[in-house]
């Protein structure tokens, strides 16, 4: 597709400096620019780019531009990121939807489904499932039995969605994750570990999207809950019955053990550890690579392994890296004092 300058600045009320007729047919990162493309500079230390990148045409945040004149056509916004964010959701809209049921699936007839869906190859709709309007279900998916799926959702390729679990609106499931599986729950035994029964389910709300090869267990009674506007990376663990409130944001790789209640507006970081049955407040921080073994308080900064006070892990690094020093220090008073 081909866009002018003055038709991309028309749908993000940009101003533009330079020949609006100038004409884009692909995008670039700013990095890599291209001639004839379309590309963004939101921060101070890309600023550089402006003046010497082959793109086109560039979104810029006003407050790095200077009054005077630049080799590419520039579109000047309050928030460049802001504005090419909604550029490209703009651009994903005119894509279209697939619809209809395609060849090779399998439809219970006791599922039903709303209108405008799309349901792809090899993907398997249980008994008595419910599929709302505008949801796309793409090839090799299994949806279980009662499993509830709300409005202008998708569900990519490979995804399990296991029985009677719940999904809200405006929800996003990647590749291959899977929602609902067994929670790890054994007994231990005279005779070895015997599984105890998980029977619960997941419940998912509206506006989340789980990224791929995820897997979110059913809880053992009761459910499984990941809040409304939840965003969740790849490969990231959630265990039977924890709870996780809403607009919370998950970096890949994290793992979070049974029955923990989260709260809302937290950030977790790669590679973050939480151990079972304690309680994350809200709007907490937890740096990548922390394994959290107790509860933290609303506003809380947490970094480490065993997790403390941001600030205060910087400071003991400081002294953990002058560790081998500081022994040398001591061994040598101690040697001078026996002498």
């Amino acid at each position: 597709m081909e866009f002018s300058a003055e038709q991309i600045a028309g749908l993000i009320k940009g101003k533009i400096i330079g020949d609006e007729k100038t004409v884009i047919t692909g995008v670039s990162p700013i990095e890599n620019g291209q001639q004839g493309h379309l590309s963004f500079v939101a921060q101070s230390r890309f600023s550089h780019y402006i003046d010497t990148t082959d793109c086109a045409v560039l979104i810029v945040s006003e407050n790095l531009l200077e009054n005077r004149d630049y080799k590419p056509v520039i579109i000047a916004v309050e928030d460049a990121y802001l504005s090419f964010q909604i550029l490209m959701n703009l651009y994903q809209e005119m894509q279209g939807r697939k619809t209809g049921i395609e060849a090779g699936s399998f439809f219970h007839e006791t599922a039903k489904v709303g209108e405008d869906v799309y349901i792809g190859a090899f993907t398997y709709v249980s008994e008595k499932a419910k599929i709302g309007d505008g949801t796309q279900i793409f090839p090799h998916v299994y949806i279980g039995k009662g499993v509830e799926i709300g409005k202008n959702c998708k569900i990519d390729s490979g995804a399990r969605i296991y029985d009677y679990c719940v999904i809200g609106d405006n929800c996003v499931i990647h590749s291959n994750t899977v929602v609902g599986g067994d929670g790890f729950g054994f007994q231990p035994t005279a005779e070895g570990f015997k599984k105890i029964p998980q029977l619960g389910n997941v419940i998912i709300g509206d506006n989340v999207e789980i990224g791929s090869n995820c897997s979110i267990d059913r809880a053992t009674i009761g459910s499984t809950v990941i809040g409304k506007g939840t965003k969740i990376d790849n490969l990231i663990q959630i265990a039977h019955n924890v709870q996780i409130g809403e607009n919370n944001v998950i970096a890949a790789q994290a793992g979070i053990a049974g029955s923990t209640v989260i709260g809302d507006w937290n950030q977790i970081g790669g590679q973050v550890g939480i151990v079972g049955h304690i309680k994350i407040g809200n709007q907490v921080k937890i740096q990548a690579q922390s394994g959290v073994n107790s509860s933290a308080k609303d506003g809380d900064t947490l970094y480490g392994s065993p997790a403390i006070n941001y600030s205060d892990y910087r400071r003991n690094y400081v002294h953990f890296r002058n560790f081998t020093d500081i022994v040398k220090r001591i061994n040598d008073l101690e040697n001078k004092k026996s002498e």
